[in-house]
C-alpha cells in the first residue's frame, strides 16, 4: 500500500468516525456512553467490550425499559462493584424538562431540552380508552407546510434514537408507567406527529421504534404505533418492511395545485406517486388501514368538490381519513373550516365506505393541537459557529 493510499484510508476512516460521533448526538460532558436509545444488539456489543456477559445486558435492559431505572444503584441483582463499575462507564439519561403545561382538557404539552441546549416538544393526548403520545423526530422540521407552525421553524437538526426514546421515557416517568408490564397503563399508544418530518431521520426513527417495541421493555406493538409522513415517497415501503407500523398520510389536498401550496413536498413526489406507494405499502389491509390526515381549510379544501375527488383518489386503498379541524397559532393565514362544511364533507367520505372520524381538537389552550407545536431553537449560522469555536 502507497503513502497516498495510507493517507486515503485515513481519511476516509476519520470522516466516518465523524459521522457516525455526529448522528450519535451530543456526548455527555463527563464522556459516559448514553444507553438509552441503543437497541439490544448495541447493547449486548457495548457490554462485551467491557467485558460483561450477555445477561447482563439482558438484566440492564430490563431494568431500563421495563422498570424505568435511571441509575444503576438500583439494580439490586447486579453485585455492587459491577454497579459502580456500570455507573462509571455508562449514563441513563432522559431529556430535561423546560417547561411543561396542562390543559383544561387533560393534554400535556412538555417542552423538553437535549444535551445541546435544543429543544423540542411532545404532547400527551388522556382519553376514555387510551392514552396517546406524540412524539417529534426532529427539532423543528425540514418541510415547510403553510399550515403547520413547526413549519415555520426551519430544520435545525435530526433527533437521535435516544433523544426519541427519551422523550418516551420522560412520560412514562411523569405519567408513572413504569413497571410497564402494568394493564392500567395510560400510555398505549405513540404517534409520531410532532415535530418534524420521521422519514428523513429514518434510521433514528427506526432504531427507537425497535426500542419501544421490544417485548421486555416498555413493550408498545408495533400495531398501537403510527407514523405520519407528509409523502417520502422512496422511504414509505422501507418502512412498512422493517419496522412494520401503522402508516398514516398528511394528505390535505386532492388536487397536486392545491397541495403544492399546503404540502410543498407535493411538487417532488406528486399525488399520484404517493397514492401508488400507500396501495403497495407492506401489510396494508382491511384490518390494517392507512390513516389520511386532512386538515379543514376554509375555502381552500373542503368542499363537496373536494370530497368526491378524495374518494376517487383513495379508491381501492385500505385506509381511513381524519378530518382535523384546522387549529389557529400566530401568524396564520387560514381558517377553519365550519362545522357544517366539515359535516358535508365527511357524510361524502361516509357514504363512499371510509370512515371518516372529526378529530376533537385537544390541548388548544396550551397550543399543543395538531399542527401547533414549535420551539424556539434554530440552526446558528456559519458566523455564530466560528465565533463560538473562537471564544
Amino acid at each position: 500500500m502507497t503513502q497516498a493510499d495510507i493517507t486515503t484510508v485515513s481519511a476516509e476512516r476519520a470522516a466516518a468516525d465523524l459521522r457516525a460521533f455526529a448522528a450519535r448526538g451530543p456526548m455527555p460532558a463527563d464522556g459516559r456512553a448514553d444507553l438509552i436509545g441503543l437497541d439490544r444488539a448495541a447493547l449486548t456489543a457495548l457490554f462485551a467490550e467491557a467485558g460483561l456477559p450477555k445477561f447482563r445486558a439482558n438484566q440492564v435492559w430490563q431494568w431500563i425499559y421495563h422498570k424505568g431505572a435511571t441509575s444503576f444503584d438500583g439494580m439490586t441483582n447486579l453485585a455492587k462493584p459491577l454497579r459502580q463499575q456500570l455507573a462509571e462507564r455508562f449514563r441513563i439519561s432522559r431529556p430535561a424538562v423546560a417547561t411543561r403545561q396542562d390543559s383544561v382538557d387533560g393534554t400535556i404539552k412538555w417542552l423538553m431540552r437535549f444535551a445541546d441546549g435544543n429543544e423540542a416538544e411532545m404532547v400527551f393526548i388522556p382519553e376514555t380508552e387510551r392514552g396517546t403520545l406524540c412524539i417529534s423526530s426532529q427539532v423543528g422540521c425540514t418541510l415547510t407546510c403553510s399550515f403547520c407552525h413547526t413549519g415555520t421553524q426551519r430544520l435545525v437538526r435530526n433527533l437521535t434514537a435516544g433523544e426519541i426514546v427519551g422523550q418516551v421515557m420522560l412520560a412514562l416517568d411523569e405519567l408513572d408507567g413504569f413497571p410497564t408490564a402494568g394493564t392500567d397503563r395510560r400510555l398505549t399508544n405513540i404517534v409520531l406527529m410532532g415535530m418534524g418530518e420521521p422519514l428523513y431521520n429514518f434510521e433514528n426513527v427506526a432504531t427507537a421504534l425497535r426500542v419501544i417495541m421490544d417485548n421486555e421493555g416498555v413493550a408498545l406493538s408495533r400495531r398501537r404505533i403510527t407514523l405520519s409522513t407528509s409523502g417520502v415517497v422512496p422511504m414509505m415501503e422501507r418502512c412498512g418492511e422493517e419496522i412494520g407500523v401503522n402508516l398514516a398520510i398528511s394528505l390535505h389536498a386532492t388536487t397536486d395545485d392545491t397541495r403544492d401550496i399546503l404540502v410543498p413536498i407535493n411538487k417532488k413526489w406528486p399525488l399520484q406517486q404517493l397514492l401508488d406507494a400507500c396501495r403497495t405499502y407492506p401489510g396494508v389491509n382491511n384490518a390494517r388501514r392507512i390513516t389520511f390526515e386532512y386538515v379543514m381549510l376554509e375555502g381552500i379544501n373542503d368542499s363537496v368538490e373536494d370530497a368526491k375527488r378524495l374518494v376517487s383518489l383513495i379508491r381501492g386503498i385500505p385506509a381511513k381519513i381524519n378530518l382535523i379541524p384546522f387549529n389557529p397559532w400566530p401568524g396564520s393565514n387560514y381558517v377553519c373550516s365550519s362545522d357544517e362544511q366539515i359535516e358535508r364533507f365527511a357524510q361524502v367520505v361516509l357514504k363512499a365506505g371510509y370512515p371518516s372520524p372529526v378529530r376533537t381538537p385537544r390541548g388548544r389552550d396550551i397550543l399543543a393541537a395538531c399542527g401547533q407545536l414549535k420551539s424556539e431553537s434554530r440552526k446558528q449560522t456559519r458566523r455564530e459557529l466560528r465565533a463560538e469555536a473562537a471564544e
